[in-house]
C-alpha cells in the first residue's frame, strides 16, 4: 500500500521531478497571497480602457486579481515554465514582405493543449501522492500567471509587461497547478531590467504609454488576433507582414541573448508556418482555413479576420503580383475581407484601376465600412497617391 507524501519537502521534490519529466524548463512554488499589487493595477488598466474590446477582462476582474476568489480552497500555486525560444531573431522576417510574419508562439501546435495535458498529469501524481484536490489553468482561465512567476521567483515582469527570465529570456509558456496542499514558497525575483528600454522602443505602434505599461489597444498582437473589426488605419502600414501576433519587443529583450532555442519536438513545431507566402495564404477558403491551422492557436481566430490581416500585409509588401488574388476578393462574402481588400488594392495599383473598380463595386455594396474603404481609395487615387 503506497504511503502518502505528508512531508511538504519531500512533495516539492516530487513535483519538480515531474515537471522535468513533462518538459517544463522551471518550476517554482507561490502562494495566493503572493500578488497584492496586482488587483490595482489590473482596476488601472480596465480603468484606461487599455484592455480594448476585452470585455472578459473587465467582467473576471475579481477573480483574476485575487486567486483566492477564484478558488477559495487554494493553498499553493506551483508555477510552470516552458521555453518556446526560437532559433533564429523572430523579426528577420520583416525583410521578406512576401512572406507573412506569424508569432513565434503560433508556429507550434497551440500551447494550450500541450501545456494543460502535462499539467494535469503532474497534478495527478501530486493528488496520488499528498491526497488533496487540485486545479490547473493555462491562459484562459482568469489566472494572472505573470505577476505569479514573478511572485515565485521564475522571472520579472519586464517593462513590456511580459515575464523575463535571466535564463530563458522573454520566451516562456506559463501554466500553473492551485493546490491545497500547503508547500514552502519560493523567493520572488527582482527586476532586472535597469535602465535599458530596448522592448519600448521595438514596438512599431508606440503601443506603451509608459514603461510596464500596455495599452493593447495599439499591441499588433491585439490588433490582429483580439479585434474582430476592421484594423484601425492609424496601424496598418506598421504592421507590415505580421499577419497574427508580434514579437518585436520579446525579440528586442537583451536577456534573450541567455535563451537557448526550443526542442521543436517538444512544441510540436510546425516548420509550414515559419514563413509562408501571401500568395498562397489569400487563396484560404474557410475549409482550405481549419486545414492549414489544424491544431493551432491561428485557428481560433477564424479565417475571415486571418485573411483581413494577410491583406493587410498584402498591401505592405508593395507586390502587384498579388493583385489578382487582391481582386478576388474584392466579392468575398465577409465584408470584413472586402474592406480589407479594398485597402490592400489602393496600396498596389494605379489610380485608374482604383476608379474603374470602385465604379462597380460601389453600385452593389451595401456595406457602410466597406463603402468607406472605397470612398478613402477614391480620394487617394484622386490625389495622385497611396492611401495612409
Amino acid at each position: 500500500m503506497r504511503t502518502s507524501i505528508s512531508d511538504p519537502a519531500k512533495l516539492r521534490k516530487l513535483i519538480d521531478r515531474e515537471a522535468r519529466r513533462a518538459g517544463f524548463d522551471a518550476v517554482a512554488i507561490t502562494t495566493p497571497g503572493a500578488i497584492p499589487r496586482a488587483p490595482a493595477r489590473l482596476a488601472e488598466f480596465v480603468a484606461a480602457g487599455h484592455h480594448g474590446s476585452m470585455g472578459w477582462m473587465a467582467e473576471t476582474l475579481d477573480r483574476r486579481a485575487d486567486p483566492s476568489v477564484l478558488w477559495p480552497d487554494v493553498r499553493s500555486i506551483v508555477v510552470l515554465a516552458m521555453n518556446y525560444g526560437p532559433d533564429q531573431d523572430p523579426r528577420a522576417l520583416q525583410q521578406r514582405p512576401d512572406r507573412g510574419a506569424i508569432s513565434v508562439y503560433a508556429r507550434n501546435r497551440d500551447y494550450h493543449d500541450v501545456i494543460k495535458g502535462r499539467l494535469k498529469e503532474i497534478a495527478g501524481k501530486i493528488v496520488a501522492a499528498a491526497g488533496g484536490d487540485v486545479k490547473v489553468f493555462v491562459d484562459t482561465a482568469p489566472v494572472m500567471e505573470k505577476p505569479l512567476a514573478e511572485a515565485a521567483g521564475l522571472g520579472w515582469q519586464g517593462k513590456h509587461t511580459n515575464l523575463v527570465s535571466r535564463e530563458h529570456g522573454s520566451w516562456l509558456f506559463l501554466g500553473t497547478i492551485f493546490t491545497t496542499a500547503e508547500l514552502q514558497p519560493d523567493a520572488s525575483e527582482d527586476d532586472h531590467c535597469g535602465s535599458c528600454r530596448a522592448c519600448l522602443d521595438a514596438c512599431p505602434t508606440d503601443a506603451f504609454p509608459a514603461p510596464y505599461r500596455l495599452d493593447a489597444r495599439r499591441c499588433i498582437s491585439y490588433l490582429t488576433i483580439e479585434n474582430k473589426g476592421p484594423i484601425p488605419r492609424e496601424f496598418r502600414a506598421a504592421i507590415g507582414n505580421r499577419i497574427y501576433g508580434c514579437d518585436d519587443c520579446l525579440a528586442a529583450c537583451p536577456w534573450n541573448k541567455f535563451a537557448r532555442a526550443a526542442s521543436e519536438a517538444k512544441l510540436v513545431a510546425r516548420a509550414d508556418l515559419r514563413e509562408p507566402a501571401l500568395a498562397d495564404l489569400l487563396k484560404l477558403d474557410d475549409a482550405g482555413f481549419r486545414a492549414l491551422f489544424s491544431g493551432s492557436p491561428v485557428k481560433r481566430i477564424g479565417r475571415d479576420r486571418f485573411i483581413r490581416n494577410v491583406l493587410i500585409a498584402t498591401g505592405n509588401s508593395g507586390d502587384q503580383g498579388l493583385v489578382p488574388a487582391v481582386r478576388d476578393l474584392l466579392d468575398d462574402a465577409s465584408p470584413l475581407v472586402r474592406g480589407a481588400a479594398v485597402w490592400a488594392l489602393s496600396r498596389l495599383t494605379a489610380g485608374d484601376t482604383v476608379h474603374e473598380l470602385a465604379a462597380a463595386a460601389l453600385s452593389e455594396e451595401d456595406d457602410i465600412g466597406v463603402r468607406d474603404e472605397w470612398h478613402l481609395a477614391l480620394e487617394g487615387a484622386n490625389n495622385n497617391g497611396r492611401v495612409a
